[in-house]
């Protein structure tokens, strides 16, 4: 089971990739120095290394073919 379906016509742009990235870091660092949270601190990093992995690192433009 995927959590990111990286296929979907919503991923396609480099944009969008980068922006849910870049909330995903918002929100871990907000977890790591404001609410001190360890669960949360792992959740919302995990989600980050995911989504990066994911659509930046391995990304592959299906739309092409």
């Amino acid at each position: 089971m995927k959590i990111i379906d990286e296929s979907h016509p919503f991923y396609r742009p480099l944009w969008r990739r980068v922006a849910l990235v870049a909330v995903l870091a918002g929100w871990t660092a907000f977890e790591v120095f404001i609410t001190q949270q360890p669960l949360w601190m792992l959740v919302a990093g995990a989600l980050l290394a995911y989504a990066a992995w994911i659509l930046l690192f391995t990304w592959k433009d299906t739309s092409a073919n």
